[in-house]
């Protein structure tokens, strides 16, 4: 699979693409050719996004999953920047208990571009499956000046 390495505050973020959509992101990623315009553009964006330029992605994805899995990350990836929604609230709207919606944020491939780190638990953070878990969701809703319900 050809990926893009990108260097941001949150860690080197590799973006992976498959048959002309974004199917993955990691943490440590690796330049593996070839660079598509695609991948390009999606650095592009991370890039922007990490230097605070860009607050909504607009880039094609495919999530390999359930349709649970793809109707939770459609749902993440509608919360506008700087906002949060609760596991609750996503389940709520889906007619569905919390717990899948936990199960199906954690099993976001495309964190970040999927902002699952913009979905709480109730009376807590919740978790956060990339690099340096509940840390880097801080981080990420700081940078999204979404900190305020932090302190």
């Amino acid at each position: 699979m050809p990926m893009i390495a990108v260097e941001t505050q949150f860690g080197c973020l590799g973006v992976e693409e498959t048959d002309g959509a974004i199917t993955r992101l990691v943490w440590n990623g690796t330049n593996k050719e070839p660079n598509t315009p695609l991948l390009k553009e999606a650095a592009a964006q991370l890039t922007a996004y990490d230097e605070g330029r860009l607050e909504q992605f607009d880039l094609p994805y495919h999530v390999d999953g359930s349709e649970f899995q793809r109707q939770v990350c459609d749902l993440m990836f509608a919360i506008p920047f700087g906002e949060t929604r609760t596991y609750g609230d996503i389940a709520k709207e889906l007619g569905q208990p919390a717990q899948p919606v936990g199960q199906a944020c954690g099993a976001n491939p495309i964190p970040v571009i999927i902002p699952c780190h913009r979905i709480l638990a109730a009376n807590s953070l919740g978790g956060f499956s990339g690099q340096g878990g509940i840390e880097t969701k801080v981080a990420l809703l700081r940078h999204e000046r979404a900190a305020g319900l932090l302190i």
